[in-house]
């Protein structure tokens, strides 16, 4: 299979656009899904657009920092971290605005909170908008419910007005976009935590359910030629069960690393996090998910985390304790990427690749 057969994954049943995922063959060979994924420009480890975060993260460690897609700065003459994210979204936008905006909140303040900061303030921007036309207005509308919903949920102020937006007449084929900014801040007595991997042997959990969903992924897109598919799956009150569970293990210190699972799926999340320290993963899929949903879906509400194997027990006790759903996936490795014990080389050979 490859990026230039289109697939016929839509139906037509009483006037709605239904898709299945079961109209989409399963790769037989994944390297060549991983290899053709990392052409894509979305899927690139290495973004300089994103490199704004403040070089001294770490008082007592300031040397040896990458940065993330969520800038941390800390407040000058003072001992304050401020974090900032933005996010930009299109999928669907036009279709189910409310539910799109949900989805662009909830994901920034689940990447914000992976590092340990507390979301405070969002503010969203609606781009390639005629406001002049009524699906204007119904995009705008949606937009806004979504903000509002999704602020009250994770107890967030909204900044300025409730949607921004620019007005553009004839704007195809860009289309409509919004875009969601988050400011938070690191609360005292809590240590920023990074989304790379460090330490050859910790052990790999997954956060939050999988599901056969590959719904609005860079690998339906990209891999499969299907433009057009509902949105991935989706709860809010899901998202505020493992944010809120994610904030008692940073308390407790329990983390090495937490990384979102967001474009490109579970495998990308990983290699983002192995990337920096040249470190690879040796992980079992789940046998009741397909593999390529398992690897590549972009369902919401899914966190990456390594754990010390010394923090083990009291991760696993909270999260049973809070019934928050997990899974083992593997552990770090020295270099080596490895899914059902079948190796795919060194995480070097792939960085190269890029």
């Amino acid at each position: 299979m490859s990026i230039h057969t289109k697939i016929p994954a839509m139906k037509e049943i009483n006037d709605e656009i239904v898709f299945s995922i079961d109209d989409i063959p399963e790769p037989e060979n994944l390297e060549d899904v991983i290899y053709t994924l990392m052409v894509n420009p979305n899927l690139s480890t290495i973004n300089y657009f994103n490199d704004f975060s403040d070089p001294s993260l770490y008082p007592s460690d300031p040397e040896n920092l990458d940065s993330d897609e969520t800038g941390i700065f800390q407040l000058e003459d003072s001992d304050q971290f401020l974090a900032m994210t933005t996010h930009a979204f299109h999928h669907h936008l036009a279709d189910n605005p409310q539910m799109a905006t949900e989805m662009m909140v909830s994901r920034a303040a689940r990447k914000m909170v992976c590092s340990g900061a507390e979301p405070k303030v969002a503010g969203a921007f609606l781009y390639h908008i005629d406001f002049g036309d009524p699906q204007g207005h119904f995009i705008a509308s949606g937009a806004r419910r979504g903000l509002e919903h999704a602020a009250s949920q994770f107890n967030l102020k909204i900044s300025d007005r409730k949607i921004r937006f620019d007005y553009f007449k004839g704007h195809a084929p860009v289309p409509p976009t919004i875009i969601i900014s988050m400011l938070g801040c690191v609360e005292k007595g809590i240590q920023v935590t990074r989304h790379d991997f460090k330490n050859k042997g910790n052990n790999i959990f997954l956060i939050g359910k999988q599901y056969n969903d590959i719904n609005a992924s860079e690998y339906l897109e990209f891999y499969h030629g299907v433009s057009h598919s509902p949105l991935p799956v989706f709860d809010i009150g899901r998202e505020i069960e493992i944010q809120n569970a994610l904030k008692l293990l940073h308390r407790r210190n329990l983390l090495s690393s937490a990384s979102p699972v967001g474009k490109g799926g579970l495998f990308f999340t990983l290699l983002r996090a192995g990337f920096q320290n040249n470190l690879g993963f040796d992980i079992t899929t789940d046998a009741e998910i397909r593999k390529d949903a398992f690897l590549f879906g972009e369902a919401m509400g899914r966190v990456l985390v390594d754990i010390h194997p010394d923090k083990e027990d009291e991760f696993v006790d909270l999260l049973s304790e809070l019934k928050v759903p997990f899974f083992m996936l593997g552990h770090i490795t020295k270099g080596e990427i490895r899914i059902d014990d079948h190796s795919l080389g060194f995480i070097g050979r792939m960085s190269g690749s890029l």
